[in-house]
């Protein structure tokens, strides 16, 4: 398995993509306007996986079904393993209600978060305000680019990358730790919503003593294709999802920018792999009954 070629125009009809993301969390674009753009790269399927939240789901279902592309329900959660955040998608959900008090949790947890980081910020001398950022982040759940983006807009930095290198990113002197979602409990949440869990961009971390515990708490599978994965990565983790009965997944990660390391479709995700996942949705689904 290679790395899919980036420069090329737009994906074949039949690839998927499984993991973006719109304004109700951080991305560039309301969730129409991300399903129109799957359309215009011909993608047969995508899931909306924004960050806390599945307010932008219904939305996206409706343009989907108008244009011909099936959108599946998702979302991305912040978990933790010991000391580290992992991050985590929940697919094929189909109990959303029973989903959203504890999502409104953790949107709580990253409202409490973002008003620390602009404390500290303006500690440092960085005079933003949280209605600066709430602002950005226009109703959808807030998160540290946002908070990057009123950085922006006030002057303080040139750009995103300058935001999380000198202040927001791990270690920086703006940076604040998430309040924790034990990994147990995220995975629990997807499968009570009725999907299937997939952890997110593992890159190099994505080894096989790591993955067997994670099978074991009852991960559903692995994101394989990703543009922050190495072809090295890309062959080792299909590997392992295919040694521990894991399904692939993979997508581009895409936020609605016109960032060519992130473009729309770009991961070309067979069709295959969406069957894949749907076979074992309808395994779990089973076993409930």
């Amino acid at each position: 398995m290679t790395a899919p070629d980036a420069g090329r125009g737009g994906p074949a009809p039949g690839f998927v993509d499984l993991h973006m993301h719109s304004t109700a969390s951080d991305g560039a674009l309301p969730p129409t306007k991300v399903v129109e753009a799957a359309s215009a790269a011909r993608l047969a399927a995508i899931a909306l996986t924004d960050h806390d939240t599945v307010d932008g789901v219904a939305e996206a279902q409706s343009a989907g079904e108008r244009l011909g592309v099936r959108v599946v329900a998702g979302v991305e959660l912040s978990a933790v393993e010991g000391n580290s955040e992992t991050h985590v998608l929940g697919l094929h959900l189909d109990r959303v209600a029973e989903l959203q008090a504890r999502l409104q949790d953790l949107r709580r947890m990253r409202v409490a978060r973002a008003e620390r980081i602009v404390q500290r910020l303006n500690e440092l001398g960085i005079t933003i305000t949280m209605s600066d950022v709430m602002e950005q982040a226009g109703g959808g759940a807030v998160g540290r680019p946002h908070v990057a983006r009123a950085m922006m807009a006030h002057g303080w930095v040139a750009d995103s990358r300058e935001a999380f290198d000198r202040y927001l990113g791990y270690g920086r002197p703006a940076f604040m730790a998430k309040d924790r979602l034990a990994m147990t409990d995220a995975i629990a949440m997807i499968h009570d919503a009725g999907g299937i869990a997939v952890l997110a961009h593992p890159g190099d971390s994505g080894r096989r003593a790591r993955i067997e515990a994670l099978a074991a708490m009852g991960l559903d599978g692995i994101e394989v294709r990703h543009p922050g994965h190495s072809p090295e990565d890309l062959v080792r983790l299909a590997a392992l999802a295919e040694h521990f009965g894991l399904v692939p997944s993979g997508g581009s990660d895409w936020h609605g920018t016109n960032d060519r390391a992130r473009s729309i479709g770009m991961m070309e995700v067979p069709a295959a792999w969406l069957e894949r996942q749907d076979e074992r949705v309808a395994q779990r689904r089973a076993a409930r009954t």
